[in-house]
């Protein structure tokens, strides 16, 4: 504690990402990253603007981004918000969106950054628990609250909700924003962007770090109604006009254009993911189901810190979360084939010995 902190930093408990390990032949299961890189255009779009005309502000408003994400998902460019990566699309929000008089609600296993946004901002919450299927129902939402946010598909537990069950819960709540937080869409989920021009009170968000590969270039956005999208960028423009760089406009426009190699990838990973499961279950793994580029899993005989432990040793990095409910499960991130393989081999080896 330092005495030239403010009087509130003392008290955060910041975000913890996963690891990022500087180590040689390492297979890093443990962060959700796609195993597979950019499409070849958004390098290619990268590398002819790195050049001296990187001395130049950025557009401040990232116009024709905006444009070409409004076209992908059939809105207009009023309805699309751009950030330097959707945690701080997500920021805004709280900031901007979610800070009311009424408690913020959300599932009691979610995104751990949740709870330190609140601490960040002062926003009361509540966290709802997951049923015993550790699903989310809304039933348990339909509550006194100042706003609703949730990962669909979930993180860490790879459930997804159907647009059914999110239209009643925008049906429920018309008078609060509601927040679906879609990282993970892409590998099996249906977008709730669909509901955006019926409901106003609805934000999507959206990230190009996992589907799109791109996450060392820190792009996000966020989809919702011109009203909320217009306090997005109030917040923005209060705090950062520069948010996304040329080369993060470039690389984003090209990614959008490249559908076919999106869809390639996003599929090769979508049949791991289920070859994987299938192995783990025949492994003694119970394996949630999954939409997303991860399995959430945990052995019926062995504990889940002893073998992220023994991973560790062979040089494979999976997720272990020390939180009640979910202590014996490892989030195992969807890697590329050889990497899957020597997971399995590496774990059947394991639960031999």
């Amino acid at each position: 504690m330092s005495k030239y902190w403010s009087d509130f930093v003392s008290q955060l408990e910041p975000y913890v990402p996963g690891e990022q390990p500087k180590i040689s032949n390492v297979a890093k299961l443990n962060a959700n990253e796609n195993p597979y890189g950019p499409s070849p255009q958004a390098l290619e779009a990268m590398q002819s603007l790195a050049n001296d005309d990187l001395r130049l502000y950025p557009p401040m408003n990232a116009d024709d981004l905006k444009q070409t994400i409004a076209h992908h998902y059939s809105l207009v460019k009023e309805q699309i918000f751009v950030s330097n990566g959707s945690d701080e699309v997500l920021a805004h929000a709280f900031n901007g969106l979610l800070k009311q008089s009424k408690p913020l609600l959300f599932p009691d296993i979610s995104y751990s950054f949740y709870p330190v946004f609140c601490q960040l901002y002062g926003i009361e919450y509540e966290q709802i628990p997951l049923t015993d299927d550790f699903s989310i129902d809304i039933e348990d939402y339909k509550r006194t609250n100042g706003g609703i946010i949730f990962p669909n598909p979930n993180a860490p537990t790879g459930r997804v909700l159907g647009l059914e069950a999110i239209e009643q819960l925008l049906r429920a709540n018309p008078d609060t924003v509601v927040v679906v937080d879609e990282a993970y869409v892409d590998f099996g989920g249906q977008s709730a962007v669909a509901l955006i021009n019926q409901h106003s009170n609805l934000l999507v968000v959206h990230t190009m770090s996992k589907s799109r590969s791109l996450a060392g270039m820190r792009i996000g956005y966020g989809m919702g109604s011109v009203e909320l999208i217009e306090g997005l960028e109030r917040i923005k423009n209060s705090f950062n006009p520069f948010p996304l760089g040329q080369l993060q406009i470039a690389a984003a426009i090209a990614s959008f254009n490249d559908t076919e190699y999106f869809q390639q990838t996003c599929e090769r990973i979508i049949n791991s993911r289920d070859q994987v499961t299938e192995r783990l279950q025949a492994l003694g793994f119970e394996v949630l189901p999954s939409a997303a580029n991860f399995v959430f899993a945990r052995h019926k005989d062995t504990h889940a810190e002893a073998l992220a432990l023994a991973l560790r040793e062979q040089g494979l990095i999976v997720r272990h979360f020390k939180r009640p409910r979910i202590d014996q499960f490892l989030r195992i991130t969807i890697g590329n084939e050889q990497q899957n393989a020597r997971l399995l081999s590496t774990l059947h080896e394991i639960l031999a010995a």
